[in-house]
């Protein structure tokens, strides 16, 4: 007889409760199939794990020394993706990025570019996506390295300790409008004591978003604010500024050419300006050697892009 794994789980089930009713039903199967699993289990096993001569079953005490192995085991199996995943890793040359959808046409092209004149790069992924999206790719693993706008007054939602980070650029959010013919402002943030702010703003999946919330919010909430709309895009706010919809906080890396070009204005004095840090995120724990060594030349790269 061949043991089947899933007898585990069947054990550790009735183990819990010692009712076969309830531990069969818990596992979706008869009572019937249920028992007969977990006399297979005792044959391959060669001994009693339950004394069915007591309601509910009692573990024998061979039982409780197989209740200690089955969860050893239970925790290996489990382990076992991961561990094959980080085999993968050590060998594999493709590096795999995350970044929000602002940065990922702007900063990540030229930061790139300028990391590979100072060390070789094997292939790239890129998966671009809204910040939240981003911080469930890398603490999933599925990503080795994530990047995002940051603020050192504001704590993001990844942990510190588990995912480091490094600063590799600079940005900064700035309230912008169309202009109007004068080239003012068309929506500006200052006004009398009537004046209504239109604002385009960002959803709660937006990193950039829990920014201006966290440092701005406050201030935000003393001016007569009406939401036109909210959006988890910088770039989709952007053409609704460009349109003369409304006053949005956009970064200076995504907006910078059309406020050169007067297509957009700064719509608020500089206190409301918000510096940004652009940060690599990364797992504590081992990511490979490819991806060791960009981590290391990111280190050491001056930021400069």
């Amino acid at each position: 007889m061949t043991m089947n794994l899933s007898w585990i789980d069947d054990f550790t089930a009735l183990a819990s409760t010692g009712n076969f009713s309830r531990a069969a039903e818990e596992r979706h199967m008869t009572q019937p199939a249920f028992s007969r699993r977990i006399r297979a289990l005792e044959e391959w096993l060669g001994v009693e794990l339950f004394d069915r001569s007591s309601q509910p079953a009692r573990v024998t005490e061979v039982g409780e020394w197989f209740r200690t192995v089955a969860q050893d085991l239970q925790a290996r199996v489990t382990a076992i993706p991961g561990e094959a995943r980080e085999k993968a890793e050590a060998s594999s040359t493709t590096l795999r990025f995350a970044s929000t959808h602002a940065l990922s046409f702007t900063f990540f092209p030229r930061w790139l570019q300028a990391l590979e004149a100072q060390s070789s790069m094997g292939p790239l992924q890129l998966v671009s996506d809204v910040q939240q999206k981003c911080e469930a790719l890398l603490s999933q693993s599925q990503v080795h390295f994530m990047l995002a706008h940051g603020h050192p007054g504001v704590r993001g939602r990844l942990d510190a300790e588990e995912f480091p980070n490094l600063v590799v650029g600079t940005d900064q959010l700035v309230p912008v409008s169309a202009p109007d013919a004068s080239g003012q402002a068309l929506h500006q943030l200052m006004g009398g004591k009537h004046h209504v702010v239109m604002l385009l703003g960002y959803n709660l999946e937006s990193g950039l978003g829990r920014i201006l919330k966290e440092l701005k919010g406050p201030e935000l909430e003393h001016l007569h604010v009406q939401n036109v709309m909210t959006a988890h895009l910088a770039s989709v706010l952007r053409t609704m500024a460009l349109n003369g919809r409304g006053l949005a906080w956009l970064p200076r890396l995504l907006v910078g050419d059309d406020l050169e070009r007067g297509r957009l204005v700064i719509a608020a004095p500089a206190e409301w300006h918000v510096d940004l840090e652009i940060r690599l995120h990364r797992h504590r724990t081992s990511i490979g050697k490819a991806a060791e060594a960009f981590w290391n030349t990111a280190s050491h790269f001056e930021i400069g892009v």
